[in-house]
């Protein structure tokens, strides 16, 4: 099935709300798509009732961030629209991104910078506030000249990520809520990990361990040697292959260098069908 199973909406740090985004997939020719925002699945119903309307059909998902490593990010996906456990841990995720906003904003501030908290709320439109949101007010500022310059300089260094530890689930409970909410876990974008290869076997032989059923072999940025590396990964571990664009939109300030893009996916294993 040709499938983009690694989407972004308003609901969390993209361009366009889930209506658009399944409008958008389903005049590229997707079969199936995934709506994953960051620690929330606000607006996937939304995406689910325009996709049962027109087309494609739309997974229910999300993306979870672990503990252990700055971008160890886990999908799930196939979860139904009842799930307490899923949308408890989503809240207590809320609540510790409202107190995020204001280390960020002070991080931001001793170094010189000044981003006011109504400004990066106002990015946000309503959804779970990230780095993304800081960064566009940074441009709009002019305090940086690129998306790439604020991540690049401040919002993805070392020092940064110091001052995110112990506010993350760790990866097991990131997989074990999702499969306790009736959903399938798989590692995101592992080559944004930042392991070598060993390492990077390690964390898949552990995430196995405690009920991870895929890897995203498929992704915008990955390399043919590395998606063939990380298929041999799923092969040895016995997991399952998923593919995203981790899309976010077209515009500047939206990743637009990572667009929609159509994986040919066996998704038997997810127990879907179109229409």
């Amino acid at each position: 099935m040709l499938a983009d199973l690694h989407m972004h909406t308003t609901a969390s740090d993209g361009q366009y709300d889930p209506a658009q985004v399944a409008g958008m997939a389903r005049e590229l020719g997707l079969e199936v798509i995934a709506i994953t925002a960051h620690d929330t699945i606000d607006g996937v119903e939304e995406a689910v009732a325009a996709g049962a309307r027109m087309g494609p059909l739309v997974l229910r998902g999300i993306e979870l961030s672990g503990e252990e490593y700055p971008n160890l990010h886990i999908l799930g996906l196939g979860f139904p629209a009842e799930t307490p456990k899923l949308r408890r841990m989503c809240e207590e995720l809320r609540q510790r991104r409202e107190r995020r906003k204001y280390r960020i904003r002070d991080f931001l501030r001793d170094r010189g910078l000044e981003v006011p908290l109504d400004e990066v709320e106002k990015a946000a439109a309503g959804g779970i506030i990230g780095r993304p949101h800081f960064a566009r007010v940074m441009l709009d500022r002019g305090l940086v000249s690129t998306r790439e310059e604020a991540f690049g300089r401040y919002l993805d260094i070392p020092e940064f990520h110091a001052l995110e530890k112990g506010t993350k689930p760790t990866a097991r409970e990131c997989v074990e809520i999702i499969k306790a909410s009736g959903g399938m876990a798989s590692l995101a974008h592992p080559y944004q990990v930042g392991l070598g290869d060993e390492g990077l076997e390690e964390l898949v032989s552990r995430l196995k361990d405690w009920g991870l059923d895929a890897i995203e072999c498929c992704y915008t940025k990955h390399t043919p040697e590395r998606t063939e590396f990380y298929l041999s990964l799923a092969r040895r571990f016995g997991l399952r292959v998923t593919g995203g664009s981790d899309f976010h939109g077209d515009g500047e300030q939206f990743k637009p260098d990572y667009p929609m893009a159509k994986f040919e996916l066996d998704l038997d294993w997810l127990n879907i069908s179109p229409g």
